[in-house]
């Protein structure tokens, strides 16, 4: 794939997960946000992306076999690639979007309200972990136990 190509597959990409992320934070339990969200459909063609894209860059050599994921220096390695690093990318945004649906579901099956939902939701869009820990630290405020 030439760089052009890579270019509007990020785009795409990019573009396309921002429905999920506004319907997790506008209608968290609506319909529309359990078939496509809840329901893994878009996460899962996330992954499905990611996965070719996975597979391109191992064809085109851009990700060795003896690839090395115990340094810093082995990573930096495996994304420097532009295939490759849009894999990572994709990557990121397919669980940065599954991780925001698991905390959406959490929160409101704990009864935690809407308006607290979204500062989270825009935190684990904008930098994964850090939605995830507030989510995490946060969660036992509120009186409805979970489900199991």
């Amino acid at each position: 794939m030439n760089d052009a190509t890579l270019e509007v597959i990020f785009l795409v990409a990019n573009t396309a997960v921002l429905p999920a992320w506004l319907l997790l934070a506008s209608a968290p339990a609506g319909g529309v946000t359990r078939r496509l969200v809840h329901s893994g459909l878009v996460p899962a063609t996330l992954a499905v992306l990611y996965v070719v894209l996975l597979a391109t860059a191992i064809g085109a050599g851009a990700i060795p076999s003896d690839a090395d994921v115990t340094s810093l220096s082995g990573i930096r390695s495996l994304l420097a690639s532009p295939i490759a690093a849009l894999a990572g990318w994709v990557h990121y945004l397919c669980f940065d979007l599954l991780a925001g649906a698991w905390i959406a579901s959490d929160r409101l099956a704990r009864g935690g309200g809407r308006a607290a939902l979204a500062p989270i939701l825009f935190l684990t869009l904008m930098a994964g972990p850090l939605g995830l820990l507030v989510h995490v630290l946060t969660r036992g405020a509120h009186t409805t136990p979970p489900r199991l």
